[in-house]
């Protein structure tokens, strides 16, 4: 285990509420809700209603994970949240799972801002693995600088990617004002369709992942125990707010078909109801989205393991820090295999990998906020409101499909040898944690 002394309180590598919703909303909002308005276009206002519901979860989930984290504010976060309810083995395998799905979903970021990026800068989209890869390494640089230095990168870089959402948020009265009507698309005559309100329920899911960041990175916050539900609560109800009113006014301000269609189809509104121009700078603002997400969850593929080493789930050299605080060793080697992952599958297109990270990632993010919401019931914590999200998250988990679901239980299993080994390795006399 980590020096006990390496982890007492200096505040200037902590996070404080502004940085910590910063991190929320951050790691919320990247590449992908630049393209989420083409996928929900197709639904129309059952998007609207998935938007509702997927928001109505999602805070529901943020209010167990900020409970849990003002009652037990030295747990270290959602694992230790379900160590204490569950045992160290289902534990193990959450956060497990989880720590792969972040440093593979790293890799989508990367790609996803390169991609953006070469329309500014050609031989950058010539180059793209070597791009890809420098990318992640410069936002390792920047994390090796402590969550301190990430922090305040992710409080810019949210300042910039607000820029488009904001613009869009404008120019809705603007539109309705002119002398010409809005072709707003009509509400279904049939009513809503559950089967289609589940379906965009998925998709906005996804787009609301992350909202469990702080309490993640529980060891580099300020006052825990305040400032994470402040946080948490904070970034996904704004989160929440935002999405629904943009993506929900691009999908039926706009002709469906187009923006279905529509690789830009935040550039498209903004070029409909302002002009060409303007538009263009879309792409930069997405990269910068981008950029800015991949740093935040560049910060908790350090910060996940380190937490599973303190207690005592993976080898105690993933909690080792340098002089800023950083998780040194997670961090490299969460890059490292990032970076491998990216020479693996660069013959891959960048849809590709991007849709099967984000079918993963949410898969198994699903499988930690279904762990988090029964052990709040099992630790008699929110039991209503835990209630509500244990029933979401297996909602949503039963829409996401056997086939994913099943994905992520092996991904689970995969990483029991590592368990067994820092078990067999680790120091005689190492008492299991009661259970509640």
């Amino acid at each position: 285990m980590s020096d006990p002394a390496n982890r007492h309180e200096r505040p200037r590598r902590k996070l404080g509420l502004s940085m910590a919703i910063a991190l929320v909303m951050g790691n919320m909002i990247g590449s992908g809700v630049f393209l989420l308005p083409a996928s929900l276009a197709p639904f129309g206002w059952n998007g609207v209603a998935g938007w509702a519901i997927t928001i109505g979860g999602a805070l529901a989930l943020a209010f167990v994970l900020a409970r849990l984290t003002a009652l037990h504010p030295d747990a270290g976060g959602p694992t230790g949240f379900v160590e204490r309810a569950f045992g160290r083995i289902p534990s193990f395998m959450i956060g497990w799972a989880y720590w792969v799905s972040v440093w593979t979903a790293n890799v989508t970021l990367a790609v996803a801002a390169v991609s953006f990026l070469s329309l500014f800068v050609p031989a950058l989209g010539q180059h793209t693995a070597l791009s890809t890869i420098a990318l992640i390494w410069i936002v390792t640089a920047i994390n090796w600088r402590g969550a301190r230095a990430a922090g305040q990168f992710q409080v810019v870089t949210l300042l910039i990617k607000l820029i488009p959402l904001v613009t869009v948020i404008i120019l809705i009265p603007i539109a309705f004002g002119r002398s010409e009507p809005v072709a707003l698309t009509p509400f279904p005559a049939d009513g809503l369709s559950l089967a289609a309100v589940s379906g965009s329920a998925i998709l906005t899911l996804w787009a609301l992942l992350g909202f469990e960041s702080a309490s993640v990175a529980a060891d580099k916050v300020a006052n825990p125990a305040v400032t994470i539900p402040r946080a948490t609560i904070v970034g996904t109800l704004a989160t929440g707010i935002l999405y629904l009113i943009v993506c929900s006014a691009i999908a039926l301000m706009l002709p469906a078909a187009e923006v279905a269609k529509s690789e830009a189809p935040f550039s498209l509104f903004v070029e409909t109801w302002w002009g060409r121009e303007p538009a263009l700078f879309i792409g930069a603002f997405a990269a910068v989205s981008a950029l800015g997400t991949l740093n935040g969850w560049t910060l908790i593929q350090a910060e996940l393991p380190a937490t599973l080493a303190r207690q005592g789930l993976l080898p105690s050299w993933f909690g080792r820090e340098n002089r800023h605080g950083t998780p040194t060793a997670a961090l490299l080697l969460s890059s490292a295999i990032a970076t491998a992952c990216v020479l693996l599958n660069s013959s891959k297109s960048t849809s590709e990998m991007f849709t099967f990270m984000a079918v993963l990632s949410t898969s198994v993010t699903l499988w930690l906020y279904l762990a988090c919401a029964a052990a709040a019931l099992r630790m008699r914590v929110a039991i209503p409101v835990a209630l509500i999200g244990l029933v979401y998250a297996v909602w949503t988990l039963w829409g996401a499909g056997i086939g994913v679901s099943a994905m992520s239980l092996i991904l689970m299993a995969a990483g029991l040898p590592l368990y067994a080994w820092t078990m067999l390795s680790a120091p005689a006399g190492r008492e299991e944690p009661p259970v509640a």
